[in-house]
């Protein structure tokens, strides 16, 4: 099992934002972590401190990490479907995608911050609609990533005359696509239906197999392939602050099948956090 890490804040100052970004990508390849998150949002969530705290847009930061890696795969955990249109995140995950040499994942989401939405002017709509949303922009994403295949999508909420997308990924057949969201009737189908890998938020490994039974539930009504598609999950719970410590919280995740578990990064010297503490778990749990 790898460990993922999720960088959710951005204290440091202005100034130190870029130097310190990068000393976390150097820590992160040198202790093996195989997976680098920000979160999408316009504005701080208000559980980690609120609006008036700092924010860096998501894409532009997934491109500055691509510079300081080379093996960590990337992406949003999770870009809301409302907040680009899908031809255009199509293209922004493309570029990451060939910049970073092949390493772009599409987290998305149904989107739910609405303070952020009403703030900037974007449109929030109700949440059925933006299920719908998302289902949409996941065909109209698969169908910019088909290389056979640039004519237009009718959809009923968006509409392409053209589907081109040139360059191609050099992720084969296509970016990973990552649905996250516990939800059981529609996201885990969703999921079941489109998704390369699923992404879970949960406080500890007990309710994991919950979860997964209902994706394989949802992957049996629909032909699809369970194990195909990669189980991650956010970790919710307590993290202890010693190598050991947290191998040992994390451990139950590998038995249940999880490949990546995601560790939320702390305020302040992410680098020496790793090195510190993600660094020796990292090496117990693979």
């Amino acid at each position: 099992m790898r460990l993922g890490l999720h960088i959710n804040r951005f204290n440091q100052g202005a100034a130190r934002l870029g130097p310190g970004l990068a000393a976390t990508c150097a820590a992160a390849e040198a202790a093996g972590v195989g997976w680098m998150s920000v979160m999408d949002h316009y504005f701080q969530m208000e559980q980690n401190g609120g609006a008036g705290d700092a924010m860096l847009e998501c894409y532009t930061t997934l491109g500055f990490l691509a510079a300081h890696t080379s093996t960590i795969r990337l992406g949003a955990l999770v870009t809301g479907v409302t907040y680009r249109h899908p031809g255009l995140l199509a293209k922004i995950v493309t570029t990451l995608d060939v910049l970073s040499g092949g390493r772009a994942t599409l987290g998305i989401g149904a989107a739910w911050y609405e303070r952020e939405h009403r703030g900037l002017g974007v449109p929030f709509p109700p949440v059925a609609e933006r299920f719908e949303r998302l289902e949409e922009a996941l065909r109209i994403c698969l169908r910019m990533w088909d290389r056979d295949d640039d004519g237009p999508f009718e959809g009923g909420h968006y509409r392409l005359a053209e589907t081109l997308n040139v360059p191609a990924p050099l992720s084969a057949p296509h970016p990973e696509i990552m649905i996250g969201g516990n939800g059981e009737r529609k996201t885990l189908r969703l999921v079941a239906r489109y998704g390369d890998a699923c992404n879970l938020l949960l406080p500890s490994p007990a309710e994991v197999p919950h979860k997964l039974d209902v994706l394989r539930r949802h992957c049996d009504d629909l032909g699809r392939d369970y194990d195909a598609i990669r189980k991650t999950v956010v970790h919710l719970g307590d993290a202890p602050d010693d190598g050991d410590g947290l191998a040992g919280a994390l451990a139950g995740y590998a038995d249940l099948g999880i490949d990546t578990v995601v560790l939320r990064a702390p305020d302040g010297d992410v680098a020496a956090w790793v090195e510190r503490v993600v660094a020796p778990a990292a090496a117990r749990l693979a």
